[in-house]
């Protein structure tokens, strides 16, 4: 049975001393440190724990009870999205602030769905990622991401490159890191053959290398993220 209760705020959070407790959930302890360095120099936070799991993350949530959850969408041992729809579940006035690498229109309303206060690319500065935690600890369920009108609009109104199935395929491949060569090899055409299919679909991307036509294919949701832990 699902608890729908609200658990207090423990003695130094927002509820009673005016400052925000915060719980960091990233497999990478870099970012991590990044991240408690950014909360650390504004006095309206404190992080009270991190955590590098989703067990981890649920445990160390439960214990704690922080105002603010700063969740990584891609964990070794599952899904961001799930541990948002988990603490959700338990608890309403928690803020929960997804923070990820593939910040695409999937991964947006995926978040949204799960119940998060808030959707941060990890390339953001270090102060969006705070201003978001202070959003997701005023209004826990009123959702804010910076590109939310656009992916609203780009759903509602889908838009961007038809692709050909041939160029989907070529898409997919470069996903997958592949050559000119090993392209060429898999679709059985010459190499000057699998470099037309390739600049073409830069174009019809907008791109101008392969890094940039995978993110632009991600925003647009031509391709899934890869399903790679930690990321």
């Amino acid at each position: 049975m699902t608890d729908n209760r609200s658990f207090p705020s423990p003695p130094g959070g927002e509820a009673s001393g005016g400052v925000t407790t915060v719980l960091l959930v990233d497999d990478h302890d870099l970012i991590r440190q990044g991240l408690r360095h950014a909360f650390e120099r504004d006095p309206g936070f404190e992080v009270v724990g991190e955590a590098g799991s989703v067990a981890d993350a649920l445990r160390k949530a439960a214990e704690l009870k922080p105002d603010v959850v700063i969740m990584d969408l891609r964990l070794p041992d599952g899904s961001g999205l799930e541990a948002t729809k988990a603490l959700r579940s338990s608890r309403a006035d928690i803020g929960i602030v997804v923070l990820t690498m593939y910040a695409g229109d999937d991964q947006l309303f995926g978040a949204l769905e799960a119940g998060a206060s808030a959707f941060v690319p990890k390339n953001a500065p270090a102060d969006e990622v705070v201003a978001s935690a202070r959003h997701a600890a005023s209004s826990p369920n009123a959702f804010t991401a910076s590109d939310l009108a656009s992916a609203m609009k780009r759903r509602l109104t889908p838009s961007g490159p038809h692709l050909s199935p041939r160029e989907s395929q070529v898409l997919r491949l470069l996903a997958d890191g592949m050559s000119v060569a090993g392209i060429a090899k898999q679709l059985y055409v010459s190499e000057s053959t699998a470099k037309t299919h390739i600049s073409k679909l830069y174009e019809k991307l907008g791109a101008g290398n392969r890094a940039q036509a995978l993110m632009t294919a991600l925003r647009l949701g031509l391709l899934e993220a890869p399903n790679t832990p930690g990321l």
